[in-house]
């Protein structure tokens, strides 16, 4: 392993925090794009934002984009803000590991350990 001076830890992390603020970035507006597209369908389509909404169907997501039905655009807006924080400590974990910090990659490692974990078992009991 090698040394680093301090100024090369520094830029290593300032380039990390540039990755993880692109990923928080992009994430939240293609959420929020995606949300939007699908609330301007909804209301060209003559439907209400404030009806009951159809349950989420994995299955059927991308026969509902491929359709342009406004169900499909917002179930993929609320996916991709719900996965954005997890891609964030993905890339984190992936930075700490490249920059040879092992401490911090195991935690995010743990972390998204942590959310998986959240996510199989929230779907197991839904």
């Amino acid at each position: 392993m090698t040394t680093r001076t301090p100024i090369e830890v520094e830029v290593r992390a300032a380039g990390l925090e540039g990755s993880v603020a692109r990923v928080l970035r992009l994430g939240t507006y293609a959420a929020v794009g995606l949300i939007a597209a699908g609330v301007i369908l909804m209301l060209v389509a003559g439907q209400s934002p404030l009806d009951a909404a159809p349950p989420l169907n994995p299955w059927a997501l991308p026969a509902d984009l491929l359709a342009g039905r406004p169900a499909g655009l917002l179930w993929l807006g609320l996916l991709v803000m719900l996965a954005t924080p997890a891609t964030r400590v993905a890339v984190s974990c992936f930075g700490f590991s490249r920059a040879g910090d092992r401490a911090m990659a195991g935690i995010a490692a743990l972390v998204l350990v942590v959310i998986a974990t959240g996510v199989i078992l929230g779907t197991a009991a839904g």
